[in-house]
């Protein structure tokens, strides 16, 4: 076992920038077990026939995500597949944003999840506050079918709704919080492989300068935000001027919270 997680290392060196994680984590999914029974009991254990194919997979740039059907996201565990966004680690800067506006997490806060993707920021809203309920929103089938089979997993599938649309067109009723993440990279830009050749370009891309959908999407919150409520939206590392002006224009005051690597990621958006 061994032997084999330090020969998959070093292939996946080539491709990954965690070679020896990614080598563990896809050894634990070809056993049909969590990562730490590899760690701990890697000695009295087989390599499984399966462990090469999956091998390869990586080294043909396929997201860890996808081979292995899930990423952790803060305190949940979300099924991923083709044709869904894959959470990143950055985003859960938003949901610390979110605890430090609601310190109460018994408030039955009303919340709405803009391209929700997988549900990974509202149901990760929703197990930090048990009396929640949540609405989200997405413009992919399949990313609405993720979504609900991970609230069923968790156990949320009574607090939380999910239904297809168009951002937040037709939307009627007020939120004491907003989220979204939505695409915001250049159409331009050059991504890793595994993102540019596996991940859904609907979720990524926003034109030229990558702001298209945060054109769209602010106009759209003030009527849905509720009078104490907050917004909280994802942002590339140099958009918030750009972005923080438009939120400006619609009656919104603004703030912004870096991430740990110190790079500007949530904009904070309440009434003046």
């Amino acid at each position: 076992m061994r032997s084999a997680l330090r020969d998959a290392a070093a292939r996946l060196s080539a491709v990954s920038d965690t070679p020896r994680l990614d080598a563990e984590l896809l050894m634990a999914h070809a056993l049909g077990v969590e990562r730490d029974r590899v760690l701990l009991d890697g000695d009295r254990l087989t390599v499984p026939d399966g462990f090469a194919a999956l091998i390869e997979r990586r080294m043909a740039h396929e997201p860890i995500a996808y081979i292995i059907g899930y990423r952790d996201f803060w305190t949940i565990r979300l099924s991923v597949g083709p044709g869904v966004l894959i959470p990143r680690p950055d985003s859960e800067t938003l949901i610390e944003a979110v605890l430090e506006h609601f310190p109460d997490h018994a408030a039955p806060l009303r919340v709405l999840d803009l391209g929700t993707g997988p549900g990974t920021l509202l149901l990760a809203v929703l197990s930090e506050f048990p009396e929640a309920q949540g609405l989200g929103i997405d413009a992919s089938e399949r990313a609405i079918t993720f979504a609900e089979d991970n609230a069923l997993d968790l156990d949320m599938d009574e607090r939380v709704r999910f239904r297809l649309g168009d951002w937040a067109v037709g939307l009627q009723g007020q939120f004491d919080l907003i989220l979204c993440n939505p695409p915001y990279v250049e159409s331009e830009a050059l991504l890793d492989r595994q993102v540019a050749e596996f991940e859904p370009a609907g979720a990524l891309f926003a034109g030229i300068e990558g702001l298209d959908d945060y054109r769209r999407i602010l106009p759209m919150l003030p009527p849905l935000l509720a009078p104490n409520g907050l917004a909280v939206l994802e942002i590339g590392a140099t958009q918030r001027l750009a972005v923080s002006a438009l939120a400006e224009g619609e009656g919104l005051k603004v703030s912004c919270r870096r991430d740990l690597g110190g790079r500007d990621r949530a904009l904070l958006c309440q009434w003046r």
